[in-house]
């Protein structure tokens, strides 16, 4: 079956948020533990849902953590965020030419809309499927299917485009193609080891995989 449905992680696939990631994390750990973590450690708290990530810094302040680390993020979005090189470009061609495009993130909604209309790719998502509507975060296939179901497709026709190992998990455990981008911040050899369909040296990539003129 051809692919005509693209289904987008956002934070570090579309849009370079890992500075103000990780400036949040550094900025909520000192303020709730008085401890001082290097940007190494925070890493692994990249990419799982805030709330798991906050449970294992400390579960006794894990609901306090994650709201200073929203507030800190949501206040900071417009000095640090930019697109990564291409995608606003390929993003305006893959609509233009009629594919199906939505937004399936581990982050809080309104975080990612916030992100989107920041980096000028709002126009092109009208589903925009965060944490705001499952139950269950990537890897769980929920997402994706919610993601599908809101765009009228299936996963014959999808592939699922990440930075992080719950991307690619997802698409697999739902049924699509999966490809991983070789600008992770947790290295492509992470992302290599999970077999994805493809992998990507720049979202343009995509244009060549879909034989896009």
């Amino acid at each position: 079956m051809k692919i005509d449905t693209l289904l987008f992680d956002l934070d570090g696939t579309l849009i370079d948020t890992n500075p103000l990631i990780i400036e949040s994390f550094l900025f909520t750990i000192k303020k709730h533990t008085g401890q001082t973590y290097t940007k190494e450690a925070v890493l692994p708290f990249i990419g799982p849902p805030l709330i798991e990530s906050m449970k294992k810094i400390d579960p006794n302040q894990a609901e306090e953590m994650m709201a200073t680390y929203i507030e800190h993020n949501m206040s900071n979005h417009e000095g640090f965020v930019h697109p990564y090189p291409t995608v606003v470009d390929t993003i305006k061609k893959l609509h233009e030419k009629g594919y199906k495009l939505a937004i399936v993130t581990t982050k809080i909604t309104e975080n990612a809309r916030l992100g989107l209309e920041i980096t000028g790719l709002a126009p092109y998502f009208d589903v925009v499927i965060g944490l705001t509507e499952v139950e269950n975060a990537k890897p769980d296939p929920e997402p994706i299917f919610k993601a599908l179901e809101a765009l009228g497709e299936t996963v014959d026709n999808a592939l699922m485009i990440g930075d992080n190992y719950h991307d690619i998990e997802a698409g697999q455990n739902a049924g699509t193609k999966t490809a991983g981008v070789a600008w992770a911040i947790k290295g492509r050899e992470t992302l290599e080891a999970l077999k994805p369909d493809y992998m990507l040296e720049e979202l343009a990539d995509l244009l060549n995989i879909l034989e896009v003129d």
